[in-house]
């Protein structure tokens, strides 16, 4: 579709391939779920105590049933998306636990924000999922949040979205109240309707909790997202064609076991993996190697036929400031013209993860609506050629005035509701807002003007008694 960055040779991904199947062979990986142990020496894994050893055959006759492509349903059918192919589907940040105000000050995050979040998503023309742990709440017990952030998921936007997988009590949850949401379980039973986000932790394991989710969401059918954070110099390789190897090897460990359990269940490749910043020991996502190795991933995805993961507006600003502006958008540049078809993390990321901010959000939804426009196809017809219209302002004259440009001067070029196009004058007499004042205007008004999508009491009646029922 369009020629994009590529880091890695033919040559190169060959070898970290080969390093992988290496690492998996010799090394192994450990998984500490007794039930993926037993699936693994059932389908005739080596299996040494917790540890797990694939040969290089295994792995091969496990991808072989692993989708190019499908498609994710939501409540809304208009708002289903496709995965894979040259397919961009963009979804909102996760995992952080603190809101950074206007006023630079730090707070917790609370129920209240990750509802807010979730009608940004539903009135954004630009992000095609709903998220999940967009904010951690900490006005709720923490092995209950997922019952009432699924809710808001259901109820607050009709959009796909991403379900929990913090445990596999969490999975199957979320699997039984997306059931509630289409009329039973067996409705959405090999008929994604979410996406599982699946860590391993390096280097090479995978939890009970990780493990145990992947089991349950691949059982029923839904998407897998099989993925990690490796830091280069900590929990992995220092040197990035290392750190690219043991990360593909964890990876590919993850996507073997889906189809062991149900070949042709969905899953998309790819990990958010960076360097560590050895002046402190920290973890670094604003670093330039981000995007190379989101780059080498993402290519590593392709090479085995697998739909792809890329990481979205991720800054170490503390601040929806410059820093988090040209960090935001070298990551987000990078991944979409590597060819991610799933960008995750694509909006209100700061501080390393750490926290969201409703102005950051709304920046780095900008940003990829300006990337979805450098996508689009510039459409080189005979009519839009118009040779007709050239050749009759011929030499000196001015398009200004011409029929043509009065009649696509409202479509033709990108128009932004956010950034200022104004000359000095004008935008001082409009109040000389800056863009941390315009974004806290928009999202004014998307909340004001936000409209809880038709869902039937019914089904609002029974997730509230599943949720009352799961928390005692």
């Amino acid at each position: 579709m369009y020629e994009r960055m590529h880091i890695l040779t033919e040559a190169d991904k060959s070898k970290i391939h080969a390093a992988s199947m290496n690492i998996l062979d010799e090394i192994g990986i450990n998984f500490y779920e007794p039930e993926a142990l037993d699936i693994f020496k059932q389908h005739g894994f080596k299996v040494d105590g917790n540890t797990v050893h694939l040969q290089a055959k295994q792995i091969h006759q496990a991808l072989k049933s692993v989708p190019s492509e499908f498609r994710i349903e939501a409540r809304n059918p208009h708002q289903s998306v496709t995965i894979g192919g040259n397919h961009l589907v963009i979804a909102p940040g996760y995992g952080a636990s603190i809101m950074i105000t206007q006023e630079k000050k730090q707070r917790p995050g609370v129920m209240a924000d990750y509802d807010n979040f979730c009608k940004l998503v539903q009135t954004s023309q630009t992000i095609d999922m709903n998220g999940c742990l967009m904010i951690d709440p900490s006005d709720r017990i923490p092995r209950q949040a997922h019952l009432d952030m699924l809710k808001s998921n259901l109820v607050l936007c009709d959009k796909p979205f991403i379900g929990s997988s913090v445990s596999r009590q969490a999975a199957l949850d979320s699997i039984a109240m997306a059931g509630l949401a289409w009329g039973g379980k067996e409705q959405i039973l090999n008929k994604p309707v979410m996406i599982a986000i699946i860590s391993s932790i390096s280097p090479l394991q995978y939890s009970a909790e990780m493990a145990g989710a992947l089991i349950e969401y691949a059982r029923h059918g839904q998407v897998n997202m099989i993925g990690l954070l490796m830091m280069a110099g900590a929990t992995g390789p220092v040197t990035l064609p290392g750190l690219l190897a043991l990360q593909n090897a964890e990876m590919l460990a993850g996507v073997t076991l889906t189809q062991l359990i149900n070949p042709g269940a969905p899953v998309i490749y790819g990990a958010t993996s960076t360097v560590t910043n050895m002046r402190t020991g920290g973890l670094s996502i604003g670093a330039p190697e981000l995007s190379m190795i989101q780059n080498a991933t993402i290519q590593m995805g392709k090479f085995y036929g697998l739909p792809c993961r890329g990481s979205g507006g991720l800054t170490d600003s503390q601040y929806p400031d410059m820093q988090a502006g040209i960090e935001s958008t070298m990551a987000l540049t990078a991944t979409v013209m590597s060819g991610a078809n799933f960008v995750l993390h694509a909006c209100g990321i700061l501080g390393s993860y750490q926290s969201m901010s409703y102005q950051k959000f709304l920046a780095d939804e900008e940003i990829c609506s300006m990337l979805r426009r450098m996508l689009k196809s510039i459409d080189v017809t005979d009519d839009r050629l118009d040779l007709e219209s050239i050749k009759s302002v011929g030499i000196g004259h001015e398009y200004l005035t011409h029929p043509k440009t009065l009649a696509h001067c409202r479509t033709e070029f990108y128009l932004s509701d956010l950034m200022s196009r104004d000359d000095f004058t004008t935008w001082h007499n409009k109040g000389s807002k800056i863009l941390s004042e315009r974004l806290l205007d928009i999202f004014e008004k998307r909340m004001q003007n936000y409209v809880q999508p038709d869902i039937a009491p019914a089904i609002v009646k029974d997730l509230d008694q599943y949720i009352q029922a799961q928390k005692g």
